[in-house]
């Protein structure tokens, strides 16, 4: 019956549009004729009304959109904070990147650079509503990413007389790079060192003596704590510096003066708009993750850090729940960034070994694809992102296995076995951790620097917010 239906219905609308229509109805009664006439009359009435309704809702989505992309023009600095941004003379920030290929001793940074400090943009096969939001962004250039974002950022004042807040935009990681070979120990301070004697001979130094300025710095702060002739430069060790808020990848966590504060790594994603980021974290949401857990990394040199590398390596390359990515010479696979967000957002848990340090950028890769992080030390991200990390119960975004549970011979006990501790988490768990982690990805996100709009609050605006809060106790 319903095949009869379906052929019946071509041929009725064929006569109806066909040239010979008049004829066709020629012999009915008038009564007839009329009737059909107000139903062919109601029948284009609906087709003109339906278009209507549908051509407005798309009209309304593209002018949702619009507003949304338009809201720049009208977006306002929350609670009454204003940054004034000084503008160094060239030597201490845009003047470096002249000479590009010398900012690290071991990598041409000319690549780095570009894009005001995000790289060079790469292909990723995603929705195309984030395809221009992906670069490959260095670890080292959260300095250069954040002045960028500071000089479009709404809460920008060109007035130093009443502004609350003052960032200074040195490219202090860049230069420290560039030295970390120079044998000179007064040269590896020498711009640091100018630095300070441009501050303090500015009025708005004087006011708080560099309690309400702050710097940004790439690197991690161990390469700024220089006391011999070691690695470094003593950019941190310098009393008018300790003054102020410095934001770095790692901080030291045992500063006791409280001036050194964690900022988020830079992932590879730099989303422009709201819309950017909530495609990406759905899309997150919805990835298959077959592997219960993975780990990208290379061995490690010295008793401490081989010990857990290798064992994470070992464990992993074991167990048929656990995808391996090795770095190193001979694998490049883990240089790509389309390869290790592959892995990660395909594994359910990432193991976040410490790397030359406490820190690792893979933490923040594991976040942007909605993988939860394992921890094998409390400064890999605890003591380290108190800004970007809830508070309270850690439980709730990551796991944590003490690094001595890895080591043989530990007071004789046995090595934990780190796919049996994950699948002790029930699946409810799991998925509310996952849920915690990728609501977590705007926070330690650094947007777009031409972002019209995010609409949600990226690292910039998270680091902002701390640093105006802790202003504000400079009145009380």
């Amino acid at each position: 019956m319903v095949v009869k239906k379906q052929s019946a219905a071509p041929r009725t609308e064929k006569e109806k549009y066909s040239k010979t229509k008049e004829t066709n109805y020629s012999f009915l009664k008038p009564q007839l004729r009329y009737a059909l006439l107000v139903c062919v009359l109601l029948f284009t009435w609906y087709g003109i009304l339906t278009c209507f309704l549908l051509c407005s809702k798309k009209l309304n989505v593209a002018e949702k959109y619009s507003k949304t992309s338009k809201s720049s023009a009208i977006s306002k600095c929350e609670g009454g904070m204003s940054v004034y941004v000084y503008d160094l003379p060239p030597e201490f920030n845009k003047g470096l990147l002249k000479d590009c290929s010398r900012l690290n001793v071991y990598t041409d940074m000319c690549p780095h650079v570009v894009n005001r400090g995000l790289g060079q943009p790469i292909s990723y096969m995603v929705a195309s509503a984030v395809a221009n939001t992906w670069f490959a962004t260095h670890q080292f250039i959260a300095e250069m990413i954040f002045h960028a974002r500071m000089e479009n950022h709404p809460c920008r004042t060109l007035d130093p007389v009443n502004a609350k807040l003052f960032y200074v935009p040195f490219y202090g990681g860049l230069d420290a790079s560039s030295k970390f070979h120079e044998a000179n120990l007064t040269a590896r301070n020498e711009l640091a060192v100018r630095l300070v004697d441009y501050l303090q001979s500015k009025p708005w130094w004087q006011r708080h003596h560099g309690k309400d300025h702050f710097l940004v710095l790439g690197r991690t702060a161990w390469d700024f704590l220089r006391r011999n002739g070691n690695f470094g430069n003593s950019l941190l060790t310098l009393p008018p510096v300790q003054n102020m808020s410095v934001l770095t990848v790692e901080r030291n966590p045992w500063d006791r003066l409280h001036y050194q504060h964690g900022i988020p790594y830079p992932t590879y994603f730099h989303p422009y708009t709201s819309f950017q980021m909530l495609t990406w974290q759905n899309k997150m949401r919805q990835s298959s993750r077959p592997h219960l857990f993975s780990f990208i990394g290379a061995p490690r040199k010295g008793v401490e850090k081989a010990a857990v590398r290798d064992e994470l390596i070992k464990q992993c390359s074991e167990s048929s729940r656990c995808k391996l990515l090795k770095c190193g010479k001979g694998h490049r696979k883990c240089h790509y960034p389309i390869e290790v967000l592959k892995v990660m957002s395909q594994s359910q848990f990432c193991l976040q070994a410490p790397g030359d340090s406490f820190t690792r950028r893979s933490v923040f890769d594991s976040v942007l694809a909605g993988c939860i992080p394992v921890f094998f030390s409390p400064h890999t991200v605890y003591t380290q992102y108190e800004w970007f990390f809830p508070a309270g119960n850690v439980s709730d975004y990551s796991v944590f296995i003490d690094d001595n549970d890895l080591k043989m011979g530990n007071g004789g006990k046995t090595v934990v076995n780190i796919e049996e501790e994950l699948l002790k988490i029930e699946k409810e768990k799991v998925e509310r951790m996952r849920s915690t982690v990728i609501n977590l990805m705007p926070r330690v996100t650094y947007a777009h620097p031409n972002a019209s709009y995010v609409g949600l609050h990226d690292a910039v605006d998270v680091a902002l917010q701390a640093l105006w809060v802790k202003r504000l106790k400079l009145n009380t």
